[in-house]
């Protein structure tokens, strides 16, 4: 099996999801995984797909009326995945805090220095109650390599939370 990674985005409109994974129905291609939201009026989103080895250049030839007919704009990539995962402690990550711009980038650097990979990623604003303003809040998942002593991951993002006044609570899965 051929495993495909596809990126989707588009105006925001009922029947997307029905087209892709029509076509990628019609090629014996199996929708494994995906993340898709609406974002500021657009629809866009990742999808793991496999497909028999002999049917791949066929789903993503047959992708592209999606892309003429101005309904997503799609690019379909080749995974030749490892299992990144062996040997790393899956953590979860949540934040929250008064919003301010580099909130993401401070953690993400922090993180990255450590060798520790973000997995998955999920972020919103809504209003402060009470105190007005917004609240930033991040929910996501690590993979912390063997060679991460998790009480050093924990004291680098303490210090950052108290840095960047925001509350930060790491737990293993």
């Amino acid at each position: 099996m051929a495993t495909l990674v596809l990126t989707v985005i588009g105006d925001d409109r009922s029947g997307l999801v029905s087209a892709l994974s029509g076509v990628i129905a019609a090629n014996g291609g199996s929708w494994e995984r995906s993340q898709m939201a609406r974002l500021a009026g657009k629809f866009a989103g990742i999808v793991l797909v496999a497909v028999p080895d002999d049917r791949a250049d066929d789903l993503i030839r047959d992708l592209q009326p999606l892309r003429a007919d101005g309904l997503l704009d799609i690019t379909a990539e080749r995974s030749h995945a490892t299992d990144e995962t062996e040997g790393a402690t899956r953590l979860s990550l949540e934040l929250v805090g008064a919003d301010r711009p580099g909130i993401v980038h401070d953690i993400s650097r922090a993180l990255a220095t450590l060798g520790v990979s973000i997995e998955e990623l999920q972020t919103a604003t809504r209003e402060a109650p009470m105190s007005g303003g917004l609240l930033f809040e991040a929910r996501a998942t690590l993979l912390a390599p063997s060679s991460v002593a998790i009480a050093d991951l924990r004291e680098v993002l303490e210090e950052l939370a108290n840095e960047l006044m925001v509350d930060i609570a790491l737990s293993t899965d």
